[in-house]
């Protein structure tokens, strides 16, 4: 199945949870929760509840700048709440020396076969990492998870403020030709032009969680680029000109 057909069966699927968690909140009066969301699911829910006319709802990812995050409709008597979320924090402490990334948490969760979508942010800082997770699996995920690949760690339940920052990010700067999205792609991860070209047409690059559908598509301030296996980036500042008539491009890459 092509990247296009799995975006739409996608779709199609998350529409239907949709409409049955309002439908669900409706005849049951109680609320009703889908996720964790990505970004772009989390814009496409939005799209659908404004279509569908419902307003009682709230996303909640269990700290203030959740990226994922669960959507919660709500009954009309209820006023949503954040500590209504079925959302549970859980606290992983290892050795300061030990170097753990994001990929290194998700993969050892994965590998339990737990699902991604069951599964929210991971803020992650030298010794402690703090996953946001469904209720459902908080107790499953402190009973089996002794290691992170190699490294032995403790977990339990909660978090201790302040949270860590998160992921973090790595700054970047670069000048290219003009904002097309071939030139800032090929600059990104040091493709050619033509193989940036090539990955854009493979449906391997996203712009703002939409499938990039032309090379030639500009790119803005603010913009989140994705691109499969190389990473995701945030473009923070586009401009001025060189004194070559090159665009200067500021921004950052997620770790």
């Amino acid at each position: 199945m092509s990247d296009k057909h799995s975006v739409k069966s996608a779709q199609a699927i998350l529409l239907a949870r949709i409409q049955d968690a309002v439908d669900l909140c409706d005849k049951r009066h109680k609320p009703q929760f889908i996720g964790f969301l990505d970004e772009k699911e989390q814009l496409y829910t939005e799209k659908i509840t404004s279509q569908m006319g419902f307003k009682n709802y709230m996303f909640w990812g269990g700290h203030t700048s959740s990226e994922r995050v669960v959507f919660g409709a709500f009954p009309d008597y209820i006023e949503p709440s954040d500590n209504l979320f079925p959302i549970q924090t859980i606290t992983v402490t290892f050795r300061i020396c030990d170097q753990l990334s994001h990929r290194d948490f998700l993969g050892a969760l994965l590998s339990l076969g737990i699902e991604r979508e069951t599964l929210g942010d991971f803020l992650i800082e030298d010794g402690r990492c703090v996953y946001f997770v469904r209720e459902e699996i908080s107790q499953f995920i402190l009973m089996q998870v002794k290691k992170i690949g190699r490294v032995g760690v403790t977990l339990k339940e909660g978090a201790e403020f302040p949270l860590p920052m998160g992921r973090g990010f790595t700054e970047f700067s670069f000048v290219v030709a003009s904002p097309r999205l071939d030139c800032v792609t090929a600059a990104l991860v040091g493709y050619s032009r033509e193989k940036s070209g090539a990955a854009i047409k493979a449906g391997l690059v996203t712009q703002n969680y939409q499938v990039a559908m032309s090379t030639s598509q500009k790119v803005d301030v603010g913009d989140k680029i994705s691109i499969r296996g190389k990473g995701k980036f945030v473009l923070d500042r586009i401009g001025p000109m060189t004194k070559k008539g090159r665009l200067s491009i500021f921004g950052r890459k997620y770790k």
